[in-house]
């Protein structure tokens, strides 16, 4: 069950990871360190983290700037 659950986790962070660096672009911004990280050791069936790195102060104004 556990291993199910892990890669249904992993399925779903690819998808969302996909869709994020997709909506992104289409704003402009690119976050080359967007990608899938370790699984989140605080879970009963570890999944998968979604991490984004670091950024210039330029990409974070951008970032901060999209949902307007």
């Amino acid at each position: 069950m556990k291993a199910q659950h892990a890669a249904l986790c992993v399925e779903e962070a690819e998808v969302t990871v996909k869709e994020l660096r997709a909506a992104l672009k289409r704003a402009g911004i690119t976050l080359p360190s967007l990608r899938i990280g370790p699984a989140s050791p605080a879970r009963e069936a570890p999944c998968p983290r979604v991490e984004w790195g670091g950024c210039s102060i330029e990409v974070a104004t951008r970032l901060a700037a999209a949902p307007r």
